[in-house]
């Protein structure tokens, strides 16, 4: 057997090879320092284009509200945004923590891919049928706020049409295509945006269950689009019931979660528009849109790390914690400035929202603090789950979900006003 020279030392070749592999040298730091910068790289590239994708929907997004409160008037903005919160309170079930699912798997086995997307549209399509077919037999359950067609039209939308637009965008992120899964976003955005300016120009005035048919038309193109585009990328899915089965407490968890905070989110919007009070939900709602557009580049940010979370999660607590870290700096150092300037800016909604919104003003100034809250709570919440605790983050967001609802009977009064 030959032998080489090794630190002085004559050895075997074998040992020579094992040696290599144990003792790091000059190659090993080499390697590890152009893996960290690939890291990184991806990183960037992936918040860029993520924030990329958040600015575009971001003005759309903007767009669209603006449209949206001068089509329907204060009056059915809130009949519509009360709709929507309580369908949104159950929505994220319709596909078992799919998208999360996705990122979680997908990013480190690409192989998985078709099984975990055939599971994610096998449950999305179930569930929403169980919905719909519940809201037309049982509709006195939600005749406190809206009409059956305008649930059954919400429903099918977001339940179904706007999941498959979600989940195709997470299945082309884990697979590493940032771009495509951006201009995916973009699209169902778009697509709302166009439908509204058409019933704008051609009615002027609509009702929120016209609305809801509109919103359902564009949130059916967009998913049609998607999943052409997935289907010629990966074929046709395939179903596995025994991952389904393996998977579905992970997912359940998942969709509990979305749950939680949608429950934060909303709840006061369901109560709002079941006490009557349509016009205070209508000043509510676009306060509160408002903080959601303002706050997209720490979405954005939030968005491009939980995927690497999830890689860096078998290398254990250190690589997710330091990783945490930078991306909690980053959402501070956006929140302060983002929450100032929606603070000074809060005078200009009625001018393009329409003068029936002048009441959006107050609540605008209280909620202007909200960017930077859920930076933190993003940034924080995202390592735990790239950890594997997502039970220990979703059982803090049930207690807040808890709390939200207790001041939320306390201080909103069938009588009270804005």
């Amino acid at each position: 057997m030959a032998e080489r020279a090794w630190n002085g030392a004559n050895v075997t070749g074998s040992e020579a090879e094992s040696m290599q592999r144990i003792v790091p040298g000059k190659g090993f730091h080499e390697r590890a320092s152009r893996q960290k910068d690939g890291v990184q790289n991806r990183i960037s590239h992936n918040a860029w284009w993520m924030f990329v994708g958040r600015v575009l929907n971001f003005f759309f997004q903007a767009a669209y509200f603006i449209l949206l409160a001068r089509l329907l008037g204060v009056h059915d903005y809130g009949v519509f945004a009360g709709a929507y919160a309580l369908v949104n309170t159950f929505t994220p079930y319709s596909a078992l923590g799919a998208a999360m699912l996705l990122l979680r798997y997908v990013s480190i086995d690409p192989k998985v891919a078709g099984t975990y997307w055939g599971n994610a549209l096998a449950t999305t399509s179930g569930f929403t049928v169980v919905a719909a077919m519940s809201a037309i037999l049982w509709p006195w359950r939600m005749h406190f706020i809206g009409s059956s067609l305008m649930f059954v039209s919400l429903i099918l939308a977001n339940c179904f049409f706007s999941q498959i637009t979600l989940l195709g965008s997470s299945l082309v992120f884990a697979l590493g295509n940032a771009r495509l899964s951006a201009l995916m976003n973009v699209a169902s955005n778009l697509g709302r945006l166009l439908i509204l300016v058409i019933m704008k120009v051609a009615m002027g005035h609509a009702t929120a269950a016209q609305w809801s048919v509109g919103l359902l038309i564009a949130s059916c193109v967009a998913a049609t689009v998607v999943y052409v585009n997935i289907r010629i990328q990966l074929g046709a899915a395939t179903f596995d019931w025994r991952l389904l089965k393996r998977r579905f407490g992970e997912g359940l968890g998942f969709s509990f979660a979305g749950t939680t905070e949608a429950v934060n989110n909303d709840l006061d919007k369901i109560m709002l528009a079941s006490y009557g009070m349509e016009a205070q939900n209508g000043y509510y709602t676009l306060a509160y849109r408002m903080i959601d557009f303002a706050t997209s580049p720490i979405v954005a940010l939030n968005a491009a790390v939980v995927q690497r979370h999830f890689v860096l999660s078998p290398g254990g607590v250190r690589p997710v914690r330091k990783l945490a870290l930078k991306s909690l700096f980053a959402s501070v150092a956006l929140g302060f400035p983002i929450a100032l300037i929606i603070r000074l800016a809060s005078p200009l909604l009625p001018m393009i929202a329409g003068g029936g919104f002048v009441g959006a003003i107050a609540v605008v100034n209280i909620l202007c603090w909200l960017p930077l809250i859920r930076g933190v709570h993003q940034a924080c919440g995202s390592a735990v789950t790239g950890l594997g605790y997502q039970n220990w983050r979703t059982a803090t967001q049930a207690v807040a979900a808890l709390l939200n609802l207790a001041l939320n009977l306390i201080w909103i009064d069938r009588k009270s006003v804005v």
